[in-house]
């Protein structure tokens, strides 16, 4: 079986940091950032490479702003 390799993308300027996209996430792989976007909202990023492209955190989101890219290696 071959392995799935994930990565995010999200857009920082519509995200309003409501976080239920990181409790979604099973592998820790985003967090909220420290930094805030134009309306100053905290948003959220990507902290480490562990993700798997499950799409929890897009299905999640309510306002559709996370973009989930998978891989097989």
């Amino acid at each position: 079986m071959a392995k799935v390799k994930g990565d995010i993308e999200v857009d920082i300027e519509r995200c309003k940091g409501c976080e239920v996209c990181i409790d979604a996430c099973p592998n820790d792989t985003i967090a909220m950032s420290k930094k805030v976007n134009g309306k100053g909202y905290h948003y959220m990023e990507v902290v480490n490479d562990t993700c798997i492209g499950c799409a929890n955190c897009a299905v999640v989101c309510p306002d559709g702003v996370i973009t989930v890219y998978r891989v097989r290696q």
